[in-house]
């Protein structure tokens, strides 16, 4: 693993797994995606991991008119990377998925390094009432789903953003996606340094333990050397305790209302900015000098915010 001397703080805003009836904090318009993505950078956040939503629903949407509602403005209000999913919403098409980033030219986007059981119908056995009409079979429909992505649909995302100069957050959800990776770097479709984001606790990926967080770091470490920069996401109630271990091992990290809608054991959040502003607590007791946005830039080398198409 690459040695750091700042932790960068990513923040996933709202994603598209969490739905309306989920939390009244989750932002599901352009106005609010906006304003807790200005106001997460704000409490430390170098990186703002965006999806869009529909404006009549909050349904997943890739429509790069989604996005330019909200991007221009979180451009204007402060200096964070922009990384834009490729994931999109469980159920999209590829040609969706990466429609927006291929529009947009981001510093960053996300790239998911192999297909797995995607579960959230969990959630939906939960829910007793719902705000929108999509969102149980949405859910539901999670229990016979496998979001892919083969060697072909990484092969083809990885080419087309490549070319407009973006760099990418590689989501590995289990062990095999990093040999996914390593197979990318063999064919020289990228190049370092890459920053592996670890997933841990989504149902149908690796379990959220904290021996698996060391597995994967040992697989990673074998696989890549010190041309990765480790960072590590845990799904709901996971969260802190797993991205605290990952910075303790050297790592960046990642929060935010599309990984977790709590703040901590049974207490909800009440924006993504209060989550970024805890974990940068934690990490400043521990020492650790958390990154600015130009930090993060120069630690992944980054385009530029000046080179992206919004």
């Amino acid at each position: 693993m690459k040695r750091i001397d700042k932790v960068i703080i990513s923040c996933a805003i709202t994603g598209s797994i969490h739905t309306p009836s989920m939390s009244d904090a989750l932002p599901v318009n352009a106005d609010q995606i906006a304003e807790q993505a200005i106001a997460a950078a704000k409490a430390g956040a170098a990186i703002l991991h965006l999806h869009a939503r529909n404006e009549a629903d909050g349904a997943p949407s890739s429509d790069p008119a989604d996005y330019m509602r909200f991007l221009p403005r979180i451009k204007d209000g402060c200096d964070a990377v922009v990384n834009i999913t490729t994931g999109g919403g469980l159920g999209m098409s590829l040609d969706q998925r990466l429609l927006a980033a291929n529009t947009l030219k981001p510093e960053l986007a996300s790239m998911n390094m192999g297909s797995l059981n995607f579960g959230l119908f969990p959630a939906a056995e939960k829910m007793k009432a719902f705000k929108q009409p999509w969102e149980k079979g949405y859910l539901e429909m999670t229990r016979d789903f496998i979001l892919s992505n083969t060697f072909a649909q990484i092969e083809r995302g990885i080419g087309e953003l490549s070319a407009h100069g973006t760099r990418f957050e590689f989501e590995c959800y289990d062990v095999g996606h990093l040999y996914n990776l390593a197979w990318a770097v063999d064919q020289k479709l990228i190049k370092p340094p890459f920053l592996v984001q670890c997933i841990f606790g989504v149902l149908g990926g690796i379990g959220p333990d904290a021996e698996n967080l060391m597995h994967m770091k040992r697989v990673a470490d074998g696989l890549f050397g010190s041309d990765y920069i480790l960072s590590v996401l845990g799904a709901g109630r996971h969260q802190t305790r797993l991205v605290t271990m990952g910075a303790i091992l050297g790592g960046c990290v990642r929060v935010g209302l599309e990984d977790s809608l709590h703040l901590g054991k049974g207490v909800m959040a009440r924006s993504n900015a209060e989550q970024v502003e805890k974990m940068k607590r934690i990490l400043t007791e521990l020492s650790l000098e958390v990154a600015s946005p130009d930090d993060a830039r120069a630690m992944l080398g980054l385009k530029g915010a000046d080179k992206t198409a919004f």
